[in-house]
C-alpha cells in the first residue's frame, strides 16, 4: 500500500490526491492539503451531474475531520462553484463532505455513533422521575422533559405537554422498568406513587394568603377606614416572604397585624404551617397535615377552607411527598438549564435540536477524547 493511499484511508477521502500534510503546532492542528480526481471535479453537490465551472466560490476551504492521536485533522480544498441546470449555481461537490457542513463525513458519522450508543444506558437503574414541561418558543410551543430524580440528569425529552407525548416515554422505557419507578403517572404505572411538589402546594397558601389581604383592604375601605386600608395594602411581601428572610421592618409589619387584624394573621400563620408540613416531613409532616387540615376548615375563611379542599384531593399523593422526600427542584433546575441553553442560542428553530443540545450537556454522557482536559 503506497503513501499516499495511507493517507487516504486515515483522513477518509475517496477519489482524491493528498498534495501536502502540514503541522499547526501553534493549535496542535494537522491540516491536510486535498484535491479532487479532474474526473471527480465539477460536480453538482445535489445530484452530483458534471456541469461547467461557474467562478471559484469562495477560494479554498477547510473542514473538520477526525481527530488523529491527539491532534485536532482538518482538510483544506478548492470549493468553486458550478452551474447546474437542475439546482442552478451551487458549490461543487467533494465526497467527503455533505452540501452546506463544516464537517467530513466520517465526523458526523463518528458524533452519530457517540450519541446513539453511548446513550443507551440512560434509563438503566432508573428508580424515580420527574415530569415537568416547559415553554421552548413563543406560541404555546412545549417540550415534555424527564428527568432522574436521583441523579438529575434528562432522561428523555419530547415535543408537546399531552397525555400522549408522555406515553411516548413510558412505552420507550418498557413494561419492566415501569414497575421499578417510584414517582410516575398512576394509569400508566400503577405501582408506582404520585407526589406533589412542595413548592406548589405551599404556593395555594401563600396566593390565598394574598387573596385574604386584599378582600381586607378592600372591606376596610368600604367601611370608610382609608388609613387602616392604606397600611394593609403595603404589608404584601412581609406575609409572603418566609420568617427567616424578612427585614426587621416586615418583622414589625407582621407583629403589627397580630394585634390589629387576626383573620388576616390566621391566614398568615396557615401559610407558615403548611410549610412547616414539608419542612418536617415523614410521620410527623403526616400529622401536621391532619391538624392544618382541621385548622383551615375552622378558621372560616373562604380562601383557605377551598386550599383545604384542593389539599385534601391531592393528599395521597401530598402524603408520598413527605414518606419519599421528593420535589420538582431538579425538573426545575433544568427547565433553568434548557431556557439557558435557548437564550445562548437565540431560539432553536426545532424542538428536535433543543432535545439533542439538552440530552448532549445534561443526559449523563461523559465523553474525554485523549489527550484532552475532562
Amino acid at each position: 500500500m503506497t503513501q499516499s493511499k495511507v493517507w487516504r484511508r486515515v483522513f477518509g477521502v475517496e477519489h482524491t490526491v493528498v498534495e501536502k500534510i502540514e503541522l499547526v503546532e501553534a493549535t496542535d492542528k494537522i491540516v491536510a492539503h486535498v484535491r479532487l480526481y479532474s474526473n471527480r471535479a465539477n460536480r453538482c453537490s445535489r445530484c452530483d451531474r458534471k456541469c461547467p465551472g461557474c467562478d471559484q466560490g469562495s477560494g479554498r476551504r477547510r473542514w473538520q475531520g477526525p481527530d488523529l492521536g491527539t491532534a485536532k485533522v482538518e482538510l483544506e480544498a478548492d470549493a468553486p462553484r458550478v452551474s447546474c441546470p437542475e439546482h442552478g449555481v451551487v458549490v461543487a461537490a467533494v465526497p467527503w463532505v455533505r452540501p452546506k457542513s463544516g464537517f467530513t463525513r466520517d465526523f458526523e458519522q463518528l458524533c452519530a455513533w457517540l450519541a446513539k450508543y453511548m446513550q443507551n444506558n440512560r434509563v438503566a437503574g432508573l428508580r424515580r422521575i420527574g415530569v415537568d414541561e416547559i415553554s421552548y418558543k413563543k406560541g404555546h410551543h412545549y417540550l415534555t422533559v424527564v428527568v432522574d430524580h436521583d441523579t438529575g440528569r434528562i432522561v428523555w425529552a419530547g415535543e408537546g405537554r399531552s397525555k400522549d407525548t408522555l406515553k411516548k416515554f413510558f412505552e420507550l422505557l418498557g413494561e419492566e422498568r415501569c414497575k421499578k419507578i417510584a414517582t410516575v403517572v398512576e394509569e400508566l404505572c400503577p405501582q408506582a406513587k404520585r407526589c406533589m411538589d412542595p413548592f406548589h402546594v405551599v404556593a395555594w397558601a401563600t396566593k390565598a394568603v394574598d387573596t385574604v389581604r386584599r378582600r381586607t383592604v378592600n372591606d376596610l375601605h368600604r367601611s370608610g377606614r382609608g388609613r387602616a386600608a392604606a397600611d394593609s395594602k403595603g404589608t404584601r411581601w412581609a406575609l409572603l416572604k418566609n420568617p427567616e428572610n424578612q427585614t426587621g421592618e416586615q418583622r414589625t409589619t407582621v407583629a403589627s397585624i397580630k394585634r390589629t387584624n387576626g383573620k388576616l394573621y390566621t391566614a398568615y400563620l396557615l401559610k407558615e404551617q403548611l410549610r412547616e408540613v414539608f419542612k418536617v416531613g415523614g410521620d410527623a409532616g403526616k400529622k401536621l397535615l391532619a391538624g392544618w387540615l382541621a385548622w383551615a376548615y375552622r378558621s372560616q375563611l373562604p380562601e383557605f377552607v377551598a386550599v383545604a379542599r384542593t389539599v385534601e384531593t391531592q393528599r395521597l399523593a401530598i402524603r408520598n411527598t413527605l414518606e419519599y422526600s421528593c420535589s420538582n427542584a431538579r425538573s426545575e433546575a433544568t427547565n433553568t438549564h434548557l431556557r439557558q441553553l435557548t437564550r445562548g442560542a437565540y431560539g432553536y428553530r426545532s424542538p428536535e435540536a433543543l432535545i439533542a443540545r439538552a440530552t448532549l450537556t445534561r443526559g449523563g454522557l461523559d465523553v474525554v477524547l485523549p489527550g484532552r482536559a475532562a
